[in-house]
Order: structure tokens, then C-alpha cells, then sequence
């Protein structure tokens, strides 16, 4: 396994290219003595620990005795260890490293991985995800320190441990009274006759999703019991990911037709993503897209806050964040509405050390999303944060049926308003790291050497950005603007209709990624007919670009 800018992924079991006691310790060895190197106040300080409720009997590796084994190491070496007692969501490691103002974060987690698989995710003193160079200095600090230390496997030292603490009882505390602030409609919420059906998917949100209704007034959603308790086996999905679509919801859309709830609130494993389904006046259940739901949240948090905020200057220290995959809507609403949107690249690391460099400047960042259904909408949490959203999505609803709207009809109304976005992603799965490369190096060299395509089928191309070689035909320079990375793939394709395609590589899981979009301006669009170009689109992409056959790529399985 290498240590990168996401930590560790990787399935749990012995070897060096597993997830277990011994790489568990090597990697926390390693983090330690990059820590002592960057910060001279590490043993006042200290670092939070938490992690989820994976766990794999046969290799006996557990989030948890990761977690205990990580503090240990630190513990050693003198410094303070912030170690929840229990399960938490991802949000309250972030949390936490700003609110007590600690050096950094781990959290133990796979996040909505397979049920066999780990990770180890970590956050810099700043509160957000490490982004590079950090990542290559832990890498190369753990190379250094492969030995188990003494003591390394002996988890009781912690125990009973001056250096030990468990904040538990005072962030869940600290945390919820930070989320009233977010809460602008309290009376709607306690009279609403909406009615919510929540699942953790057998991950950590239950408790969390219920005390963050309480705190907003509401009556707590109905939990889906085959899911709301922890289990690792994930016994009632093929895969624990709301981003699947309806396969992960089955059980949420009976229990809502049972009680007549109308909305479906889906976290991830570990409550960091969320996704939501309101069911439609036919009868169906319509799951909304993580660019819908980012429209939703921004539309709301925008104008909730501008209902607060009557001053038309602070317009122009406001801002919102969503990556380069996402939807453009947020821009099209800050254009329209005058305040700044800025574009990251993909994954919640850039938004969140984005977002904490605006903060201290004296900036209000109001929101950030990235389609993969995480939403920041919050800033006390640099990151995405399913829990938080759950919530506000909850008090979204509740307000819009006061005026006898739906989440759906809200959705439409702003894109009359701002103009039609309609976005598709899916992917590719592909094992063999020759055959993507092939496959973006083909796209390259496409009409001759290191000539791009200029047209996919019918539909032609005005414009290449390349995020892997830096490469920007949009800019005078032809550099891109955006940081480059080589040991990823990604190219961004303009076409001369207005839509845009993303190619990239996935950091956690053997995916090739794409993403689509074409937008509208506002006025009178018809949203069947762009969804139908798009579909044409899409299928140019896949039969020119991605050439499945060819590369024997396995299409995404329902």
C-alpha cells in the first residue's frame, strides 16, 4: 500500500498490502515523526483519533483496534491522544482538530468501501484533509520507520494514561450547539407534517441523525431498523453506498410507503455523504443526483442567508466551492446573485484547505459540494459531512411545504431561473493500471502524436484542459490554471454545444471515471431535449473515447 493525499485504502488481512496491526502501526510510526518534525508544540497539542465499525474476523482487524494500536503509538512518544470511546461519523475528526485546535486527525474508515476493505484518512492542524507535499513526507517518513517500536502492540499502555482522553461526551456536546446556528426555521420544524425516513446503511449515522433532528426541533426520522445498527458484514447491500442509487434504498422507500414519509435521508458507512429521494405525486421514488441536491443546498443556504444578511456588500466576501466534476449551477446562481464561486479540483481535501484560506482572510464560504454526494454545509467542518446535511435537507423540505412545494418542483424552479443543468456520470471498472494508461495515452495521441481529438462522433470540440501534463488550450499560455498531479489521470473536454466532459482516474477504488454536463442558459430550455443530446453525448464518449471492447472495460453493474 502507498500513503497518499487519502491516507490508506485497502483491505483488511495479513501483508504488506493489507490493512493490519503491523502496517496500522508503521504508517502511525511514521505519521508520529513527520509530526514531531512540523510542529514544536505536538506534545501540548496532541492528536484525535476515531474511527468506524468495520471489522474483519478472519485477520482479527477492526477500525477500532486500528484505532487503539494508532493511539498507542503516539502515547509512546509522549504526546496527548484525543480517542473517542465510540464509534463517530468521519465530520467529528475534522471537528475536533479545530475545535480543541489540535496538531491532526485520523479517522479509520473505509467510508462506503466493500465490507472487507479499511482506510486511514488524515487531517492537517488546519482542519481539512492533508493535501501534497504532506502526503509524500509521511510516505517517506513511514519508509523510515518500519520497525515496530517497543510496546508498539501492547494497547493497554493507553489505559489509565495521563496522555489519554476521551472527548466523546464534550464534542457531541459542542458539535450539536454549533449546528443550531444552521437552524434558521425552528417553528416551521416543529409543526411540519413532513415526514422522514432515515438509514445508516449498518454504518455510524443513526445516534448522530437522530440528535441532529432533536436539535433542530424536528420529530426524529423513522430509522430503517434492518440498517440502523452497526454491522460490518452490511448483511441487506452488495455494496454500502447511497451513490448506487436505488439497489441501496429498497428497504428505506418500503418502510416510507409503509408510514407515508415522503423523503428518503441515506447516509454512507461512515455519515459523511448523504443522499435523498422524495417520492414523486406518480408514485415513484425519484433519488436525486449529487448535483441536484448541491443546487438544493445551495439555492437554500444562499438564500437563507441573504434573508439574514439584508447588507448587499457582504455579497462580495461571499463565496461557495464545488470541485471541477461538479455541476456548474453554484455559478450560474453566484453570477446571478453576485457572489463568488470558485472552482477546486476533485475531492474534498482541495475544497476544504480552500475554503480554510478564504476563512482566514476574512471570507464567508456559505457552502461547497462535490457530486459524489458530499456537501459542506457547515464551515465549522472543512469537510463533507452527511450528518449536518441530513438535517438541513430536513428543514429544506419542511419549509418548501409550507409552500405547498416539493424538493422536486424547487429543483425545477431554479433551473428556470438560473438555467437547465443536466449533468450524467458513471464509469468503467478496469483493474490493470497499463490498460488506463493506453486508454488516456490513445486520447493523447488521438489524431496523430500529442494531437487531441477534435471531434468525439458528431459532436465537435472547442476545447482540452489536461490535469495530468498541465496542459489548458483556454489559456493564453496553454497552462492550466488548476494544480497538476502526474500520478493521476484527467482530461477535461469542452465541446462546441456547450456541453463539458471530464475523464479521470478514481483515487480510491479501479474505476475510470466520467463526467458530463450541458448547460443552459436561463429562459425557455426544454430539459427532454437536452437530456437527449446528452445522452447522445455521453454515448460518443463512451464508444470513441473509452472503446470498452477494446480495453475490455467492465460497464458499472446495476
Amino acid at each position: 500500500m502507498e500513503f497518499g493525499t487519502a491516507g490508506l485504502r485497502g483491505a483488511m488481512g495479513a501483508g504488506i498490502s493489507c490493512m493490519n496491526d503491523l502496517t496500522i502501526i508503521q504508517t502511525t510510526q511514521g505519521f508520529c515523526r513527520y509530526l514531531e518534525k512540523q510542529f514544536s508544540d505536538l506534545k501540548q497539542r496532541g492528536v484525535v483519533i476515531s474511527y468506524d465499525a468495520r471489522a474483519h474476523p478472519a485477520s482479527g482487524g477492526s477500525s477500532r483496534r486500528f484505532a487503539r494500536l494508532a493511539a498507542t503509538t503516539f502515547i509512546s512518544q509522549g504526546i496527548p491522544v484525543y480517542l473517542f470511546s465510540d464509534i463517530t461519523p468521519t465530520p467529528f475528526v475534522p471537528y475536533t482538530v479545530s475545535h480543541l485546535k489540535l496538531c491532526a486527525g485520523i479517522m479509520i474508515t473505509a467510508s462506503h468501501n466493500p465490507k472487507q476493505d479499511n482506510g486511514y484518512k488524515v487531517y492537517w492542524d488546519n482542519g481539512a484533509q492533508i493535501i501534497s507535499p504532506h502526503d509524500k513526507g509521511i510516505s517517506q517518513a513511514i519508509e523510515e520507520n518500519l520497525e515496530p517500536w517497543p510496546q508498539a502492540w501492547d494497547d493497554s499502555v493507553i489505559n489509565g494514561s495521563p496522555l489519554f482522553h476521551d472527548p466523546s461526551a464534550s464534542i457531541n456536546k459542542d458539535y450539536f450547539e454549533d449546528l443550531k446556528k444552521y437552524c434558521f426555521h425552528r417553528a416551521v420544524n416543529r409543526e411540519t407534517k413532513v415526514k422522514f425516513v432515515h438509514t445508516s446503511v449498518h454504518g455510524v449515522g443513526h445516534s448522530f441523525v437522530q440528535s441532529a433532528f432533536k436539535a433542530f426541533d424536528f420529530v426524529p426520522p423513522e430509522a430503517v431498523p434492518e440498517q440502523k445498527d452497526p454491522d460490518p458484514e452490511f448483511p441487506t447491500v452488495r455494496y454500502p453506498n447511497p451513490e448506487e442509487g436505488k439497489g441501496v434504498l429498497t428497504l428505506s422507500f418500503a418502510l416510507a410507503d409503509k408510514s407515508t414519509a415522503k423523503i428518503v435521508l441515506a447516509n454512507d458507512p461512515d455519515a459523511d455523504r448523504l443522499a435523498v429521494a422524495e417520492k414523486q405525486d406518480s408514485g415513484e421514488w425519484k433519488v436525486f443526483s449529487g448535483n441536484e441536491l448541491g443546487a438544493l443546498l445551495g439555492w437554500w443556504l444562499f438564500t437563507s442567508w441573504k434573508e439574514k444578511n439584508q447588507d448587499h456588500s457582504a455579497l462580495k466576501d461571499t463565496y461557495m466551492l464545488s470541485s471541477t466534476v461538479s455541476s456548474k449551477i453554484l455559478q450560474a446562481i453566484a453570477l446571478k446573485e453576485g457572489f463568488h464561486f470558485e472552482e477546486t479540483l476533485t475531492g474534498f481535501k482541495w475544497m476544504g484547505n480552500r475554503a480554510k484560506q478564504l476563512i482566514d482572510q476574512g471570507k464567508n464560504v456559505l457552502f461547497a459540494f462535490e457530486e459524489a454526494i458530499g456537501y459542506m454545509c457547515c464551515p465549522f467542518v472543512l469537510d463533507k459531512d452527511g450528518v449536518s446535511a441530513a438535517v438541513i435537507s430536513a428543514e429544506l423540505a419542511s419549509f418548501l411545504a409550507t409552500k405547498n412545494l416539493s424538493l422536486s418542483q424547487q429543483l425545477k424552479a431554479i433551473y428556470v431561473e438560473y438555467g437547465y443543468h443536466i449533468t450524467k456520470a458513471s464509469y468503467f471498472i478496469c483493474h490493470d493500471q497499463g490498460t488506463i494508461k493506453k486508454l488516456f495515452e490513445n486520447l493523447r495521441n488521438y489524431d496523430g502524436k500529442n494531437t487531441y481529438p477534435k471531434t468525439c462522433g458528431k459532436f465537435e470540440i472547442s476545447g482540452i484542459r489536461d490535469l495530468t501534463t498541465g496542459y489548458d488550450d483556454s489559456q493564453p499560455d496553454k497552462k492550466a490554471v488548476l494544480p497538476t498531479s502526474k500520478s493521476s489521470q484527467m482530461i477535461t473536454f469542452t465541446f462546441a454545444n456547450g456541453g463539458v466532459a471530464t475523464i479521470r482516474t478514481s483515487g480510491t477504488e479501479p474505476k475510470i471515471k466520467y463526467y458530463s454536463e450541458l448547460c443552459a442558459p436561463p429562459g425557455n430550455s426544454d430539459p427532454d431535449q437536452l437530456k437527449k443530446e446528452l445522452n447522445e453525448l455521453v454515448s460518443a464518449i463512451e464508444e470513441h473515447f473509452f472503446q470498452p471492447q477494446k480495453y475490455n472495460l467492465q460497464p458499472k453493474g446495476e
